[in-house]
């Protein structure tokens, strides 16, 4: 990174973290524009980071509902560290790893499972084809990604999926970034295993969390935080 660029950068990340105390603020006021704004902003990433881990559609969306509730009841405690998209991603994680830890205690994985498939919508199209190879594509993006161990599932959903950097990932995890660049190989090489006999390079663009599962989501946690309409 050039000199020139390095400023750049800094000024960028403090008007970020800038926004966000003030947003937080605004939430810890009980301004409800400023809870829907959060939540509306985060849903996508916490949504596919939490199915990234559980593998359950609806599992992930009670994990981000609690979540929230959980951030949201502790908001006076965040100081801009770290952006509230990382704190977020924390609480979403350290939530979702703690279901997965409790459901291999107490309920054992059928062998047989079957991933399964989220159903999203696509970019309208004139062509019925393309819309349906697209289908296929990412149904095999997701299955190839579901069918990967916990370790390296997680590290490639933050990865390649949601687009976090070695470190964000490292600190999100929890481990060092030597141990999150070995993980993620090891992914890469699973999922194109899985992809490339049948499709080749694929766009990763999978696991959309937008439209109404949007914003059912964000009505819930808002009705639970206490406003109604």
């Amino acid at each position: 990174m050039s000199k020139l660029a390095m400023p750049k950068v800094a000024a960028e990340t403090a008007g970020a973290v800038a926004s966000d105390m003030a947003l937080v603020r605004r939430a810890l006021a009980r301004e409800a524009d400023a809870f829907r704004i959060i939540i509306k902003t985060h849903n996508q990433r916490l949504y596919r980071i939490a199915r990234g881990v559980v593998r359950n559609n609806a599992e992930a969306e009670d994990i981000v509902q609690e979540a929230y509730l959980r951030a949201f009841a502790n908001l006076a405690a965040f100081r801009g560290d770290a952006s509230l998209a990382t704190w977020l991603t924390r609480i979403v994680i350290n939530e979702a790893l703690g279901r997965l830890r409790k459901r291999k205690r107490h309920v054992p994985m059928p062998e047989n499972l079957e991933a399964q498939i989220i159903r999203f919508p696509l970019n309208p199209s004139d062509d019925p084809e393309r819309t349906m190879a697209q289908r296929q594509i990412l149904g095999l993006v997701e299955r190839a990604t579901d069918s990967l161990p916990d370790v390296y599932r997680t590290v490639f959903v933050a990865r390649v999926i949601e687009g976090l950097s070695m470190e964000e990932t490292a600190a999100l995890l929890s481990i060092k970034p030597e141990t999150v660049k070995t993980r993620l190989h090891r992914a890469r090489a699973l999922v194109r295993k899985a992809l490339d006999d049948e499709i080749g390079p694929v766009l990763l663009d999978a696991f959309p969390f937008a439209g109404r599962r949007c914003d059912r989501l964000t009505e819930a946690v808002m009705k639970r935080l206490g406003f109604e309409g």
